[in-house]
Order: structure tokens, then C-alpha cells, then sequence
């Protein structure tokens, strides 16, 4: 396993957070979303939302935490309230590069999260995961989180997408 740790993210983390946001992307859902919509993905073009998500933190209540080693930052969680029931945290980004999947870091990135949510006071969180990531799927189902049922359709890059959600009990 790979020396890791979290921390809170920064503003000047913006570009390697939008980096491992594309990457991820462009390999993760290969096959899943259309591959027009990932040949354009772009981390400068990302740069400025994650700026703004980073600087908007509400720590701990809602944040970005960064994984990094010494190669730099190679995962990051983006978390808040959600947005159907604020006491609930919702989990909305959890991604790392290809290179450290596998690797335990993923893992490490979600206890440190849900560790974090803990802090915020938060009792229960939800994520969303695409109905057909099974990769994805199969690492929330091994941290303890089920399918509560509840569905949506996503049409990123004009596809229909099924996303079902994902909670977790976190006392």
C-alpha cells in the first residue's frame, strides 16, 4: 500500500483535483458514457468550478478532501449536505487515478471522509453511483454501503443514464 494521507483541500488544489477528476472520468466510464463527451473533458476547463467548490467549503459540514502521496494528489471526496435533506450528508464526488486503483487508497479516502462527516455531526450519508458501474458499485458495497432503492436518470453527454443511490448509517 501506498503512503497516503487526507487533508482538507485548498484553492491552489484546484488543477490536480480537476486532473484526477478528468482522468478518472475519461477511464472510469469508458463505455458507460458516450466517448465524445469524454475526448472533450479538459481539466483547465474544470479548474475554476472545483476553485470555487474548494473556496466554498464549509468545513466540515461540506468540503473537498484531497489523498495525496508522494506523487502529488491522486484521489479526492467532495461532500455536503444533501440536497433532498440537509441533516443527511451526501457524498458527491469520490474519485483517484487509475494508477492507485487497487491500491487501498480509495478505501483510506473513504474512511477519512466518512471520519470527516462524523465530525460535521452528520448521522447518515447517500451517494449516487451509476446503475452500471459495477467497479463502483462493488467498493461501496465493501464499505458498508446499500442501495436504498431510490433511482434517477442522468443524461450526461445526451445518454440515458441510470444512477441509484447509495446510504449509509455513519454512528
Amino acid at each position: 500500500m501506498t503512503a497516503m494521507q487526507t487533508r482538507q483541500a485548498w484553492p491552489n488544489d484546484a488543477s490536480a483535483v480537476a486532473g484526477v477528476y478528468v482522468r478518472s472520468w475519461q477511464t472510469a466510464f469508458a463505455g458507460l458514457v458516450p466517448q465524445h463527451y469524454l475526448d472533450a473533458m479538459d481539466p483547465s476547463r474544470e479548474e475554476s468550478e472545483w476553485k470555487t467548490r474548494i473556496a466554498e467549503a464549509r468545513w466540515p459540514t461540506s468540503g473537498v478532501l484531497v489523498a495525496e502521496t508522494e506523487a502529488g494528489i491522486v484521489g479526492f471526496t467532495g461532500f455536503g449536505p444533501s440536497q433532498e435533506t440537509p441533516a443527511v450528508a451526501e457524498i458527491g464526488t469520490l474519485y483517484a487515478i487509475p494508477e492507485v486503483w487497487g491500491t487501498g487508497i480509495g478505501k483510506q479516502l473513504m474512511l477519512a471522509t466518512l471520519t470527516t462527516l462524523g465530525q460535521a455531526e452528520y448521522t447518515q450519508a447517500t451517494l449516487w453511483v451509476l446503475e452500471d458501474n459495477q467497479r463502483a458499485r462493488r467498493f461501496y458495497e465493501a464499505a458498508g454501503w446499500r442501495a436504498d432503492g431510490a433511482a434517477v436518470e442522468d443524461t450526461t453527454g445526451g445518454a440515458s443514464l441510470n444512477k441509484l443511490r447509495y446510504c449509509r448509517r455513519l454512528c
